[in-house]
Formats: structure tokens, sequence, C-alpha cells
């Protein structure tokens, strides 16, 4: 058997790997630095929704909709903690005046929009 072969019908070169041929499959997806948001994303899909998660890879699509979820997701919670400081009235004065009182209320704020944000974009696809 011939290590190398090409398909007339398809054009994909293939290789003889222990008695079976398989595909040389070049990504032609560009790489991005996936943030926290895209990462919780990807083991989330990869978990819950493997055949999407398989599909997107297949597709040469996963880096690029990982970023697109990483930004959505890093945008919508740095816009919810801000509303939420400003709902809560926490600002700097209170970060002078009583340096505990600010850590807890920034706390349970970054805390209230990351949950948002897992519900509305991490879980939600």
């Amino acid at each position: 058997m011939k290590k190398y072969i090409t398909d007339e019908k398809n054009g994909l070169d293939y290789t003889l790997v222990n008695g079976v041929y398989l595909p040389n499959l070049i990504s032609t997806e560009k790489h991005y630095e996936i943030g926290m948001w895209g990462l919780r994303y990807y083991d989330y899909i990869k978990e819950h929704r493997p055949a999407f998660c398989t599909s997107l890879i297949v597709q040469c699509k996963l880096n690029t909709h990982l970023l697109e979820v990483d930004v959505r997701a890093k945008e919508m919670y740095d816009r919810l903690v801000k509303q939420l400081k400003e709902q809560q009235g926490i600002t700097e004065q209170l970060k002078a005046d009583n340096m505990m009182a600010w850590v807890q209320a920034v706390n349970n704020v970054t805390n209230q929009a990351r949950e948002i944000v897992y519900n509305e974009v991490i879980y939600a696809r």
C-alpha cells in the first residue's frame, strides 16, 4: 500500500497510518488569544455540547467563535460592573472613607456581573 495517495474526486491528500488512510487536513483558521470568558465557554461546550464543539473544530471556526464570545462577554461584564457600581453608589470616596465596606461592595458587584454573564452569554448558547 502506498504511504500517500490523492483522491481525484475530492482533491484531498491522504496518509497511510496503521493500515488506514487519514486525510491531511490543514487548519485555515487564524489563531487568536482567547481570554477567560472564551475559555470558560469552551469548557462548557466541550462538556455539554460536544457535537457543536466538534462541528466548530471540523469547520475551522472554533477559535474565531471563542474570540467572539470572549469579546462579547468581557464587554458585557465591564459594562455591568460599571453600571452596578453607579447604581449602588460605590465611589472612590467610599474607598477612602471605609476600605472594607468598599471591598465588600465591589466583590458583590463583580459576583453579580459574573453570574449575569454566565447566564446570558456562556450558558445561553
